[in-house]
């Protein structure tokens, strides 16, 4: 299929401001991931300048080699103008998500393409819903439908436990604009492969719409909004105090977050929450 132009230019320009961060740390936190200098001080260019610079040399040869390997194909596709569109537009809807799921985090940071990358690998498997997904450092390909089934499923588990320093945010996020914009571009491509976008539209769009009914399943372990009797990780004490018991108490705040909003918690019943839910 030939070069991407542009997605040489991204990566040499990628590369190039990575490096930049790694030798500057001055530079680097003037454009990292911040929550707080995003919702208070408004920086909003961080947002995309984050998707420039990278944790370390491994983080960056990852993104930059699956950029690669798949700019191509959806640059020759949709054209250089439409396949930057999509990298920087993927890029934005990441990190927002992100910056959904951790507005309450103020101390959150993070830096990658990631995002951005995923809305590219998207945008290749509904252009190509026929055909596989190969890296250029690995010897087998996966095809596309077995890729974005289980990115989807990786993305959400890696969401609800946050038990790595992966960005899933930006990479689930990333990952559905860039499919999203693609099917706006071409929408005769939703006729060729209706199952496989459903199967990652579907599971992405639940998932999405409890954590915004429910923001308490992404504080609990084991916890996906049911009620807190039923969840794994709790176990209500074997003699009921006086005054209203664990579970009561809990699910009592549960009650005020789904119909009030986290923001609606003070201090206090943040703190209380915490305590319950280890």
């Amino acid at each position: 299929m030939g070069e991407s132009v542009i997605g040489i230019v991204l990566t040499l320009l990628i590369g190039a401001t990575s490096y930049k961060g790694f030798r500057d740390m001055a530079y680097f936190e003037r454009y990292v991931f911040d929550v707080d200098k995003i919702l208070i001080d408004k920086e909003y260019r961080r947002l995309i300048s984050s998707g420039f610079l990278h944790g370390g040399w491994f983080h960056l040869g990852l993104n930059l080699i699956a950029l690669i390997s798949f700019s191509a194909a959806v640059e020759s596709q949709l054209g250089p103008g439409l396949f930057t569109l999509i990298f920087f537009v993927s890029l934005i809807g990441g990190n927002l998500l992100s910056l959904y799921i951790h507005r309450n985090h103020g101390d959150y940071r993070a830096v990658g393409a990631s995002g951005a990358i995923s809305g590219v690998i998207f945008a290749a498997i509904v252009l190509f819903p026929g055909g596989s997904i190969g890296f250029v450092i690995l010897p087998f390909e996966i095809k596309n439908w077995v890729f974005g089934l289980a990115f989807v499923l990786v993305s959400i588990l890696g969401i609800k436990r946050q038990a790595d320093n992966i960005g899933h945010e930006a990479h689930l996020g990333g990952a559905i604009i860039g499919l999203l914009l693609t099917l706006a571009i071409q929408p005769s491509l939703i006729q060729q492969s209706p199952w496989l976008i459903a199967g990652i539209l579907i599971p992405t769009t639940l998932f999405l719409y409890l954590i915004v009914r429910n923001p308490a399943v992404l504080m609990i372990d084991n916890y996906w909004g049911e009620t807190i009797r039923s969840a794994r990780n709790f176990r209500p004490a074997k003699r009921r105090p006086s005054g209203p018991s664990k579970e009561e108490e809990l699910n009592k705040l549960l009650d005020k977050i789904r119909t009030q909003g986290m923001d609606s918690l003070s201090s206090a019943e943040r703190k209380r929450l915490e305590e319950l839910s280890n």
